[in-house]
């Protein structure tokens, strides 16, 4: 039976968010590794949530989730709101920075799947500068298109032959979440992490907000400016959407449960 803790979940606008701070995420992800159980992990954030809404099937995929971290400020709040304490915002780069200390010293194996051509080699370097004992097991760019079922055996057989213990997966929301579900049965790691723009992030190809805007909850702004083309559907629309339908939430006018055992 396993000893890993069975963590509690905000329902938030029927997706089980993980109520929980970035230690706990830390003890849960090195608890999995110890006993080899496999598990995936959803970072997540508003516009995580919202894809939920319109997508029966993803939000089974994040609820199907072993763990689902509140990446953005907006959930951490309403967690709080809700009744959870204490909840802590687990942001995906700062998860991969924690996560990356936590294997240098434990041995822990990672593999980078996800990314531009030549990203997941540049945070790998990046990430072996900062923390020169982390073991590296390998790195891979996929194309962008899907795979035939030879090619994604092809990868299933490249990252088992690597022996990671964790595989970081940056391949954007929903994308990496529906990819992390559909192959978690097939690699042998214990844990894969979808991270998303971590892998730009942390490799130096973009910049992070700062943090004051962060702890303000004006990540989004920062980001719309820098990006408004790729963005400004998710941040000016899918966030005022999701004010409303919490609001909708908190006043018991729009409820969607959770799965059974996760209310």
């Amino acid at each position: 039976m396993s000893r890993c803790p069975s963590l509690p979940r905000t329902n938030i606008l029927g997706a089980g968010v993980s109520a929980i701070t970035m230690q706990q995420a830390l003890d849960q992800v090195a608890c999995w590794i110890e006993e080899r159980r496999r598990a995936y992990v959803v970072v997540a954030n508003v516009h995580t949530v919202m894809e939920t809404q319109s997508r029966p099937g993803y939000r089974a995929i994040v609820n199907r989730a072993d763990l689902v971290t509140p990446d953005g400020m907006p959930l951490v709040v309403l967690s709080r709101r809700l009744g959870h304490h204490p909840v802590e915002r687990v942001y995906g780069p700062d998860l991969m920075l924690a996560l990356s200390a936590l294997s240098a010293q434990r041995g822990y194996r990672q593999y980078y799947f996800g990314g531009a051509e030549g990203t997941p080699e540049r945070l790998a370097g990046m990430l072996g500068q900062q923390f020169p004992d982390l073991p590296i097991a390998g790195t891979y760019s996929p194309p962008f298109r899907p795979l035939s079922a030879d090619e994604d055996r092809a990868v299933v057989d490249r990252i088992n032959e690597a022996d990671p213990d964790i595989v970081w997966v940056g391949l954007g929301c929903p994308k990496q979440d529906i990819w992390m579900a559909e192959h978690r049965d097939r690699l042998n790691a214990p844990v894969l992490i979808g991270v998303g723009a971590a892998f730009d992030f942390l490799s130096g190809q973009k910049q992070q907000a700062p943090r004051w805007m962060m702890r303000h909850s004006l990540e989004w702004l920062y980001r719309l400016l820098q990006e408004p083309r790729r963005l400004w559907r998710r941040y000016l629309v899918y966030n005022p959407l999701f004010v409303v339908l919490v609001l909708l939430q908190i006043a018991r006018l729009r409820q969607i449960p959770l799965p059974d055992g996760q209310d």
